[in-house]
């Protein structure tokens, strides 16, 4: 392939050698293949010092993460062969783990599809793609879709922040037949239906649902709290698992009213109650009433978004975390979750110990949860590990 080349400096390819797919810009000899010569989007061959080539990757000459690798091999470019292979072997591993088509089909980099997420909701697709690279062969990525599943609806929800940082416009399309608003999701058995247009993220988050199916035996006859319920994938399906009375608690409306829809289709609305305002708020109201659960659910948004935001991340983990257990009845159980990849699972471990001996209560950690196995980890890189539970049990001392 007649593609421009990135030539890295010398000791700088034993990360990529090793496993990685990323090319941070400091490692690139500027002096022999100058980033500004590039274009963002572009396909580039990269090599070691010595000339040998390491893989084909598509670029973003202005990002620290200036490359990423799709392929190992020079005639293996970024085209809609390559997608369709790909796509392939993503979903044969899906069809091997799931028996019905609800799950995240694509995890970027696991994927060795950097840059594009895609989740399948049965016969309707929704689509985030994140890099230059892979926004240039947006089009491809499209038919390659078709091809391989056929879908009813493909829908673009390139509004994401991580294009903000590539300099690439935010954008919801649909791209290919018909896309209703809302679609319908069944996990664990339960039923819902996610907004896939104006929801977060691709309007459902599949990478919990492992843990999820956990939550039967401990919400089975108790009184169940969720925090930050979005529109009820912990707190429709704890109702649904034998719970005997769910309030949900989001700032959003719009997803609470999905929150009584979805218990509704569930025939569990009677067990169902949502209050909407601001979580801590709504904690500091409910001790105040002297309210106490069984369960709850802590499952909040990335308080750590980036590194610079740990200190102040980790601080409200531990605020939310410890009056959670301020809720707890005597013989409790938190379920406190952490979506932030910056927090590690140890720093989560010992913020629920600290909390717990602040209160001076005991705790113990009955299982550990982890993202589910449509979101594979790739082993050499460790942001594609983010997802962290911790089912615990919180006694008086």
């Amino acid at each position: 392939m007649n593609l421009p080349t990135l030539r890295l400096k010398s000791n700088c390819d034993r990360r990529l050698r090793a496993g990685h797919l990323w090319v941070f810009s400091n490692e690139v000899d500027t002096a022999q293949t100058p980033l500004t010569a590039l274009a963002a989007g572009d396909e580039v061959q990269v090599l070691n010092a010595s000339g040998k080539l390491l893989g084909l990757a598509t670029v973003s000459p202005d990002n620290l993460i200036c490359a990423r690798l799709h392929s190992r091999e020079a005639r293996h470019g970024l085209d809609k062969s390559l997608l369709v292979h790909r796509i392939k072997i993503a979903l044969s591993l899906r069809e091997r783990l799931f028996d019905k088509p609800f799950y995240r089909l694509v995890y970027g980099d696991s994927d060795l599809l950097p840059g594009l997420v895609v989740d399948r909701f049965a016969d309707y697709l929704v689509v985030q793609i994140t890099t230059p690279g892979m926004e240039r062969v947006r089009g491809e990525i499209v038919e390659a879709l078709v091809q391989v599943l056929r879908p009813e609806g493909i829908l673009l929800r390139n509004d994401g922040g991580a294009r903000k940082a590539e300099n690439l416009a935010s954008y919801v399309e649909v791209v290919h037949g018909q896309m209703p608003e809302r679609v319908a999701v069944e996990e664990n058995g339960v039923h819902f239906e996610a907004p896939v247009h104006s929801g977060q993220k691709t309007g459902w988050f599949y990478d919990h649902r492992m843990n999820r199916a956990r939550l039967a035996p401990y919400v089975a006859g108790k009184r169940v709290l969720d925090l930050y319920s979005y529109i009820g994938g912990w707190g429709v399906q704890a109702a649904a698992f034998g719970a005997s009375e769910v309030m949900c608690v989001d700032s959003s409306a719009p997803a609470l009213d999905l929150v009584e829809h979805n218990a509704e289709l569930n025939g569990v609305a009677e067990r169902m109650s949502v209050v909407e305002g601001d979580v801590m708020d709504a904690l500091r109201e409910l001790k105040g009433a002297g309210e106490k659960f069984d369960v709850v659910i802590a499952d909040p948004p990335a308080f750590i978004k980036k590194r610079k935001d740990i200190r102040n991340g980790e601080a409200a983990y531990r605020r939310l975390n410890e009056q959670a257990m301020r809720l707890l009845n005597r013989d409790g159980i938190l379920i406190s979750a952490s979506c932030s990849m910056h927090l590690a699972e140890n720093s989560l471990r010992d913020m629920l110990l600290a909390a717990s001996r602040h209160l001076d209560r005991h705790l113990i950690i009955t299982e550990r949860g982890f993202q589910g196995a449509d979101h594979p980890v790739h082993p050499a890189i460790p942001e594609t590990s983010y997802i962290k539970a911790f089912f615990c049990r919180v006694l008086p001392v």
